[in-house]
């Protein structure tokens, strides 16, 4: 006889964003908009719900507004079976209120709070899984091998050159995968099983058997010299109590309707890594691609106008070059290439758009010219303006300019 098991995620969405400023001034991280029609949390949302697990918790902490309101408007579903579920969990001194302590202490603590909507679920099996990073995952795959190997935890590991991997948390494996040593950011990583040019980074993903979470949170939760994380405190010490800790090579994640391993993961941290994400998607073979109907990816259901583009005189045409557009934009007249353009922005006549990310309601004005630029939400930038030609004259203004030259505009910001 087959003995079932329920998995109920668990969504890391707490984050402050600090290096994503001024895109996370007025809104947490997993909030931030994305590929021109989503947030940065649907894709760890759509991995869940797209692996079978149907019934989760999203824990949210600092700006969590915008976030609160796209889940409750955008993710729902009938209330007729109660196993099906999306849920906000704030931080709300559930356990701490004598002690005056407000926030989640760390990403161990979040879960350690919530334990009892856990119990709520019935559920033998956990993923938790951070809610800012942009990938597919087939959680059921990890979950399979969890259950094969007698796990008490599976964590996901992200293969990554070993010249790179001084940039992580390293895990050491044995030729099972079963983790023999965790190294932070180490200089000099030890390669994977079977390939000594690659070493395994942990993505910060995780399965649990439902016991060993309970048992291993609460130890950290009496230890008063932990900072309550999972990666620095409760799985090192969990490895060396002997328990049974394995690594889950997300390459060999399989999602259906997509040829090759499954190598696509990014941390959109930074405002360069973020407009880095962005331009992948304008790629005429994308390696993040968002066609994939065999791997739906969910977003808000707004009713925008189709896109449209007018105008076709030498001088003056109405066009878009390896680009994405969302419903209600409009190119009146001006040149966009190798952007990413949110609902309902317009680009006016002679204007001209280059490898820059406009979110929603951002309006272009006539003769403009924008490169390497991200510009928030509600921007209307007035007729013959430069964005990202001038660094100095930039920053001038109150931009940020990265290092490697993206200028990002503020939300709502006023010429």
């Amino acid at each position: 006889m087959t003995t079932r098991h329920k998995a109920v995620g668990m969504v890391l969405a707490g984050g402050k964003g600090s290096r994503l400023h001024p895109l996370t001034w007025k809104r947490t991280k997993p909030a931030v908009p994305f590929g021109s029609k989503y947030r940065i949390i649907d894709f760890a949302l759509n991995n869940m719900i797209n692996s079978g697990i149907f019934g989760m918790y999203v824990l949210t902490q600092f700006k969590a507004q915008s976030l609160t309101e796209h889940i409750q408007r955008n993710w729902r579903f009938g209330g007729i079976l109660s196993d099906y579920f999306i849920t906000l969990a704030p931080a709300q001194m559930y356990l701490y209120e004598e002690l005056g302590a407000e926030w989640y202490r760390g990403t161990a603590d979040a879960i350690y709070q919530n334990l009892h909507l856990i119990d709520n679920a019935d559920a033998d099996l956990v993923a938790i899984f951070s809610g800012d990073h942009i990938y597919k995952m087939d959680i059921a795959h990890m979950i399979e091998e969890h259950l094969e190997k007698g796990a008490d935890v599976t964590v996901a590991a992200y293969p990554t050159p070993v010249a790179d991997a001084t940039r992580f948390g390293v895990l050491q494996v044995d030729d099972a995968f079963r983790i023999t040593e965790f190294q932070e950011k180490p200089a000099d990583p030890k390669p994977m099983p079977g390939d000594p040019s690659m070493a395994l980074a942990s993505m910060g993903n995780y399965v649990f058997s439902r016991d060993a979470l309970f048992e291993m949170l609460s130890a950290d939760a009496a230890d008063d010299a932990s900072d309550h994380d999972f990666g620095k405190d409760v799985l090192p010490t969990a490895l060396a109590q002997g328990r049974r800790l394995f690594a889950y090579d997300f390459a060999r994640n399989p999602i259906p309707g997509q040829a090759g391993p499954n190598t696509y993961w990014r941390d959109v941290g930074t405002l360069d890594s973020y407009h880095a994400a962005n331009m992948d998607l304008v790629a005429v073979d994308p390696e993040f691609d968002l066609y994939n109907d065999a791997w739906p990816l969910r977003t808000s259901a707004q009713y925008s106008a189709p896109a449209k583009f007018v105008h076709d005189a030498d001088d003056r045409r109405g066009s878009a070059v390896d680009s994405l557009v969302a419903g209600g934009v409009i190119v009146s007249g001006g040149t966009v290439r190798r952007s990413v353009l949110s609902r309902r922005a317009r680009v006016n006549s002679y204007a001209t758009v280059e490898r820059s990310v406009l979110f929603d309601d951002v309006t272009i004005g006539r003769n403009c010219t924008i490169r390497n630029a991200i510009i928030d939400k509600d921007v209307e930038v007035p007729a013959g303006t430069e964005i990202g030609v001038d660094a100095e004259a930039d920053r001038a203004r109150g931009f940020t300019v990265t290092a490697n030259g993206v200028t990002a505009v503020p939300k709502s910001y006023r010429f």
